[in-house]
């Protein structure tokens, strides 16, 4: 069995795909047993470094309020980016150049600029010209920035999931008589969202990871910045290092598996119902076909 990309692997390639496998799990056994040898020689593997990630009183004095930290302001900026590159992404499929190409220079613009930049200069913005809190301003700076370079990214995402679908579907609701509008809304967005979604995901996860550049920077008080105070407090820092790692893993992880339970609901959504027409139910809609003076599909039949 052939694929558009590459011939199946016969029995020789299977061979050496089998042997590499083997091959990369023995050096990533060796990798870590290395790595677990160098942190006992230095004593990180102590029981006392571990010990406070079993209490509460780490948690909720510093990883949990971190935590909320980083969820509330991801969460904030995937509901704020998600619409704003849907609208900028359709803006820049607009027919009218007069709103394309401002809206495709904003894109650039904002794409171009790395996340960091944009949270800094939102950080001095907002002191010095708006009326925020100062304990406030970060959190307002980290999703400003998020929102500016996320929704730029997902504009692109929209207007090439929209671009990659046959033309025929939009050839085929205008023969139908719908304008562009009721294309786009009833046609190609819907067909496109299984498509666009792998990306989409993948950049919620980029929005999750990248709220720790306000934590570094502006003081924003994430998980990063809770495991700063943490380590600090209990003089474990590679421990609190492994165990922030293996939180953003965890929330990662999820938001991925719920893309793909989505993905699959959608994709089996759009298939066929399997509903099947009984002979009657054929019969009385060959003959409504047919109309009252009898014109239309002749003997009563479906097409």
């Amino acid at each position: 069995m052939t694929s558009v990309l590459y011939d199946a692997p016969g029995p020789r390639a299977k061979r050496r795909n089998v042997l590499l496998s083997v091959l990369f799990v023995v050096l990533l056994a060796l990798l870590v047993w290395w790595i677990w040898l160098a942190m006992d020689d230095k004593g990180q593997l102590k029981w006392a470094l571990w010990e406070p990630f079993t209490t509460a009183d780490a948690w909720n004095t510093y990883l949990l309020p971190g935590l909320w930290g980083t969820i509330k302001a991801a969460a904030l900026s995937m509901v704020i980016a998600l619409p704003l590159g849907a609208a900028l992404g359709i803006a820049r499929l607009s027919d009218h150049r007069w709103v394309s190409v401002p809206v495709g220079a904003v894109v650039e613009f904002f794409r171009s600029i790395p996340v960091l930049l944009l949270m800094l200069f939102a950080n001095e913005l907002y002191a010095r010209s708006a009326n925020i809190a100062s304990e406030d301003r970060p959190f307002y700076a980290v999703v400003t920035g998020l929102v500016l370079y996320n929704a730029s990214v997902l504009a692109e995402v929209v207007r090439a999931g929209i671009l990659a679908l046959p033309k025929g579907q939009t050839e085929a609701a205008y023969a139908i008589g719908l304008r562009k509008g009721q294309t786009m809304t009833s046609i190609l967005l819907p067909q496109s969202v299984t498509v666009m979604l792998p990306a989409i995901v993948s950049q919620l996860v980029v929005i999750v990871k990248d709220t720790a550049l306000g934590g570094v920077m502006i003081g924003y008080q994430e998980l990063l910045t809770a495991r700063s105070t943490l380590a600090a407090n209990y003089a474990n820092v590679v421990q609190s290092f492994i165990v922030v790692a293996v939180i953003f893993i965890i929330v990662n992880f999820a938001i991925t598996s719920f893309a793909s339970w989505l993905e699959e609901r959608l994709r089996r959504g759009k298939k066929s119902t399997g509903a099947v027409l009984s002979p009657n139910d054929a019969t009385i809609a060959g003959t409504a076909g047919t109309g009252a003076d009898g014109g239309g599909v002749q003997g009563g039949g479906l097409f």
